[in-house]
């Protein structure tokens, strides 16, 4: 009589967490992001997290855990159960907590501050429909110089660690205070390592016609002053930016530059200006090229008036 009960009980409770689950993905439709669970490897990309180590056994705080390795699809943000196919292994880890069975401990990575699951999730989203406030589990812990919240998105992600990298090179290069460029943002991460690097290609291009090694301020500023700012007149000339919605003018100067030296290496002598339009003519959206011709019109309207 006492297994009808316990079975009912977790029926009633995999139902009960499936209708939290509908509730929670219809109040986030317009935006999806914040009803996902986040994936593990997704967020491991988008960090690149350097050492691991193993911590141990230790217990965890349940609303610390916020991905999953392997079964980010089946559960929401919430461990809430996303298919009535998981019910009745669901149904089986809820019948052991209401029996006070001790299950083995679950496996999690620590990134960040927090926990992604390697294998329990049911035992997870089990505890988390039952309020449990800490769960047992062996960890390895994974290096990384970003905070993550448990509300974040893997796009928070990026930014913060966008945010992270253009912090670092400020510090790094003075570059603000070098420069009176304050607008260099970018839409992806791993870029501001691209400019250092740039910075020290021209240092390097600088030095061959000098005796003595030129300060690394000096440098930043030759190419802030030869090289960055004609690119970005170039791209300012050609209203590049309308034709790629969502970028900046600084993921363009990356692009750009890249784009020409490819060019020169193909055809020899090639203009800036001639591997801005072919860049922009092969890359950016049609719709980008129509609103370019509206802006130059109006710019010669305005000319003439």
């Amino acid at each position: 009589m006492k297994g009808i009960y316990t079975q009912q009980q977790a029926h009633s409770d995999f139902s009960r967490a499936r209708g939290r689950a509908i509730l929670s993905r219809m109040q986030n439709i317009l935006n999806t992001d914040r009803d996902n669970l986040l994936s593990f490897n997704d967020v491991k990309n988008i960090l690149k997290p350097k050492n691991q180590i193993y911590l141990g056994s230790r217990t965890v705080p349940i609303r610390q855990i916020i991905g999953s390795e392997g079964r980010y699809r089946d559960f929401n943000k919430f461990f809430l159960p996303r298919s009535d196919h998981l019910r009745s292994r669901w149904q089986r880890v809820d019948e052991a907590h209401i029996k006070d069975i001790i299950l083995p401990p679950i496996q999690l990575y620590e990134l960040g501050g927090v926990y992604f699951v390697r294998d329990g999730n049911h035992r997870v989203s089990v505890a988390m429909a039952q309020n449990v406030e800490f769960i047992d589990a062996e960890v390895i812990s994974l290096e990384t110089e970003i905070n993550i919240k448990p509300s974040m998105t893997t796009d928070d992600l990026r930014e913060a660690l966008i945010t992270y990298e253009k912090n670092l090179f400020y510090e790094k290069t003075d570059f603000l205070e070098l420069t009176s460029f304050s607008q260099l943002n970018f839409s992806a991460p791993g870029r501001y390592d691209v400019i250092y690097n740039h910075i020290l290609v021209h240092k390097y291009y600088l030095n061959e016609d000098m005796e003595d090694e030129i300060p690394f301020p000096d440098a930043l500023v030759s190419w802030y002053n030869n090289v960055f700012i004609p690119i970005m007149d170039i791209i300012r000339e050609q209203w590049l930016l309308v034709n790629f919605p969502g970028r900046t003018e600084s993921d363009l100067y990356v692009w750009l530059i890249k784009h020409w030296d490819f060019m020169k290496k193909k055809y020899g002598a090639y203009s800036l200006a001639k591997a801005a339009g072919d860049f922009s003519k092969k890359y950016g959206q049609s719709r980008g090229r129509f609103f370019r011709f509206i802006a130059l019109l109006a710019g010669r309207v305005f000319k003439r008036a």
